[in-house]
């Protein structure tokens, strides 16, 4: 059985506008991005081609380019450019100016 618990990664101003960071959570990082109108998004930290570091990537119409190599990532799906690569996404959100993370636990 699944559950999930939430996790508060901070005040939403650490993150400006059209930017990632990257957060160790339980052993895993995590990149979240705060979109230029203001979207959280989040997922895996690392590109699947070369272990890139996505939350040092650019970030623009929903996905984030990897700063390695180029591939791209769309921030909601996961779905990468080249179709045999993906990224887990995780639920993030802004709430009373923090951002919320939903962990799902096995």
């Amino acid at each position: 059985m699944q559950t999930s618990a939430l996790i508060n990664l901070g005040n939403v101003s650490d993150i400006p506008l059209g930017q990632g960071a990257c957060f160790i959570v339980h052993d895993q990082e995590i990149a979240v991005f705060r979109s230029r109108d203001g979207c959280i998004f989040a997922v895996e930290n690392r590109c699947p081609h070369r272990q890139g570091p996505l939350c040092e990537g650019i970030v623009g119409g929903g996905k984030v380019i990897c700063p390695l190599h180029g591939h791209k990532f769309d921030l909601t799906t996961g779905k990468g450019s080249d179709s045999q690569e993906c990224i887990k996404v995780f639920k993030a959100w802004e709430k009373d100016q923090n951002i919320m993370l939903e962990e799902v636990v096995s």
